[in-house]
């Protein structure tokens, strides 16, 4: 199982809306075919791996990270593919939320008598599909909160100059991380002050796999040569009837898809039916990069699922200095979020922080 997780992460990001998932056909003790999920409309993990290993499948074991689909959509189901190649006994690791599966395949696999075991590796394919498991029983993607601060919690000095906090091992570490997203998320005030391309250019070159680049522009601020507007990637910008008509139709001529969308309190794009129409879409990730308005307006909302936070060893101290996350925030601590199953590692000079949300009480002392 540990090589069908090696497998499934090289999909993520990749193959959405389908669940990243990695296969092994393990034969007498020995590997004889891997293989994941390819983009669609391709072939899922078990086709991939059980068409490599060709006759040897037959008798053989087969591992994988989901359970097998037994129905059909853009490709056959794959407990068809596993019958087919004469497979002896399917090791899954988790079920499959979806509605269409959720224990049916592995049903369907046990009813034609092949031995099926559940749990192996559960916790880490449950960990590498959150996205997935998310989308599939709300409809949301899930929402991932990454900013780089100083240690005081600003991100720009009180010029504005934002360039740069953190560290080179971070922004490299930042640019593999958008490989593995479907979408990011920025405000119409960061375009404005940063001009960012909002690509994924790890090592320095466009990746093959681009996410979906998405601003929220509620008045429509973003001038037509920012650098997010570029064809490098797709973008959709999200306002509200509050932005010019014209503006909007100028970026409709450049390919620049715009959605428009109801406002909340204050006028600023309703957050929460951008998450319903990007979860529609097939969106499983979104990644919310800033600035601190837009970021506080996520946590505000209690949108947010998880989160990266780069600490670099600075101290700008400035009064006026834009902080990481900004929005109307906790009046009491008992309201704060406090991160919970935590990791940390250094990248270079830097620190990140990763955490699920939750409420500052969950935590207790």
């Amino acid at each position: 199982m540990r090589l069908a997780l090696a497998e499934a992460r090289r999909a993520l990001g990749r193959v959405s809306p389908n669940p990243a998932v990695g296969a092994v056909v393990v034969r007498e003790g020995q590997v004889v075919a891997r293989g994941h999920t390819r983009p669609p409309p391709g072939p899922h993990a078990e086709a991939v791996a059980l068409q490599r290993a060709g006759p040897l499948a037959r008798g053989a074991a087969l591992y994988v990270t989901l359970e097998p689909c037994p129905h059909y959509g853009r490709t056959p189901p794959c407990t068809e593919a596993i019958l087919g190649a004469g497979i002896a006994q399917v090791h899954v690791a988790m079920l499959d939320p979806d509605p269409q599966v959720g224990g049916r395949g592995k049903e369907a696999l046990e009813r034609a008598g092949v031995a099926v075991h559940l749990g192996e590796g559960e916790e880490e394919a449950r960990r590498l599909l959150e996205a997935y498991i998310k989308q599939r029983t709300t409809g949301l993607p899930f929402v991932i909160a990454k900013f780089a601060a100083s240690l005081d919690g600003r991100i720009a000095a009180a010029s504005g100059d934002s360039r740069w906090v953190s560290g080179p091992q971070s922004l490299a570490w930042a640019h593999r991380l958008r490989t593995r997203m479907d979408a990011i998320a920025v405000g119409s005030g960061t375009v404005l002050v940063d001009d960012p391309h909002l690509t994924a250019r790890p090592g320095g070159r466009l990746a093959r796999h681009q996410p979906l680049r998405v601003v929220l522009d509620s008045r429509g601020r973003i001038p037509l040569t920012a650098r997010v507007l570029d064809r490098a990637a797709p973008t959709l910008v999200a306002t509200t009837a509050a932005s010019p008509e014209e503006w909007r139709q100028a970026l409709t001529d450049r390919g620049v898809e715009v959605l428009l969308l109801p406002p909340q309190d204050g006028g600023r794009v309703d957050l929460a039916a951008l998450l319903r129409e990007l979860g529609r879409r097939g969106v499983l990730s979104l990644l919310v990069e800033g600035g601190g308005e837009l970021l506080g307006s996520f946590f505000d909302a209690r949108l947010v699922d998880k989160v990266h936070a780069i600490v670099a060893p600075l101290v700008i101290g400035a009064r006026g200095a834009r902080a990481a996350v900004e929005g109307q925030g906790a009046t009491v601590m008992a309201q704060a979020l406090r991160l919970r199953q935590l990791s940390v590692r250094r990248l270079g000079d830097d620190i990140l922080v990763t955490g699920y949300v939750g409420l500052a009480q969950e935590g207790g002392r």
